[in-house]
């Protein structure tokens, strides 16, 4: 197992049964963390880059079968944050020191193009050293064009699956694996730095899927990964499903890590929520980056993709300065740069 291992660290061709080998064995799991927290430090040494997540609207016209936010989900308190109070988010962040501004929401559309190109532009005339990421569902080339030329630098749009079986099992009719394929190279080909990711221990995944997803993600070759456990959330279809692992969530991320070397990958708040100290492990095994909620305290527990969602605490931007001492806790050390993707 360790060859397969030293062919990712040597950047070898890997092929879909070497993937499924290692994801199947756990007795090399340190060697693996090893070395891809080596890869990590070469490029990037002991540095977590900060994002502030902006979490705007939890209304979506989307039905995802997993998602807690997901249309037919009546019980859903629902909210919108209006631009005064998006700037104020920022305005705040950027006091406690963050330089890069997440904003996060369901496809709603109340958030017209022109309505979010000039949140973006104000935000970016304010803050000019500062990045903006969107992660705001699936848009026209046009409509992302028009964000990008006001000042928008990267998107996250997960891909769910590489397998468009997967992805039918995953969403209504009405969305379309194709359209989130066409949505993503739109992205890449505009120059957003692109994030994409899937979820792990998702409803009727397969190994086969996994090893897809990898292979996909090594082709596509973005910018940014995250991947978090799947965990059910209580008002959707899959509420019965069980969570996905921590344990092969944190496998894969030093795989990614490993597939790509320069990445930046979050160790997300999902992760941390169906793990105790589940984000510092996240880092350990080769994850870079850590996005602290900025939105207001009364919306937080709203915005509820999955139970039992982290919402207060160290993963809250307030908790900074604690933050920063468990990351330094675990020998790693918060930067308050940027943090672009630098290939």
């Amino acid at each position: 197992m360790t060859d397969i291992i030293n062919k990712l660290y040597e950047k070898s061709e890997i092929t879909e049964s070497d993937l499924k080998k290692l994801i199947s064995n756990d007795d090399f799991n340190d060697y693996l963390i090893k070395k891809a927290v080596e890869v990590r430090k070469k490029h990037f040494g002991n540095k977590v880059y900060i994002r502030a997540l902006i979490e705007i609207s939890n209304i979506c016209k989307n039905d995802c079968y997993y998602c807690g936010i997901r249309k037919s989900n009546s019980v859903c308190d629902r909210y919108r944050l209006t631009k005064e109070e998006i700037l104020e988010c920022a305005q705040k962040g950027y006091e406690l020191g963050f330089r890069t501004f997440v904003m996060q929401g369901g496809e709603d559309g109340f958030f017209t193009d022109s309505y979010m190109a000039d949140v973006v532009s104000e935000i970016k005339k304010r803050y000019p050293d500062c990045a903006v990421t969107l992660s705001l569902g699936e848009k026209s080339f046009e409509s992302y064009k028009m964000l990008f030329d006001a000042g928008a630098d990267r998107y996250l749009l997960r891909h769910e699956t590489a397998d468009e079986a997967h992805y039918g099992k995953l969403h209504p009719e009405s969305m379309s694996f194709k359209k989130r394929m066409s949505c993503i190279n739109s992205l890449k080909e505009i120059g957003y730095q692109t994030g994409i990711g899937f979820m792990v221990g998702s409803p009727f995944q397969t190994l086969d899927n996994i090893v897809k997803d990898l292979l996909f993600i090594k082709s596509i070759n973005p910018e940014m990964v995250g991947i978090g456990p799947f965990i059910p959330h209580k008002d959707t279809p899959f509420c019965g499903y069980s969570a996905g692992s921590a344990d092969l969530t944190v496998k894969l991320i030093s795989i990614i890590r490993l597939l790509l070397p320069k990445a930046l990958i979050p160790s997300t708040t999902a992760l941390g929520s169906i793990s105790e100290g589940g984000r510092e492990r996240g880092i350990l095994a080769g994850a870079n980056v850590i996005m602290p909620n900025l939105s207001p305290g009364n919306v937080r527990s709203k915005y509820s993709l999955y139970n039992n969602k982290l919402a207060t605490g160290l993963e809250a931007a307030e908790h900074l300065i604690e933050l920063k001492e468990k990351i330094k806790s675990i020998g790693y050390e918060i930067v308050t740069d940027r943090g672009d993707y630098n290939g």
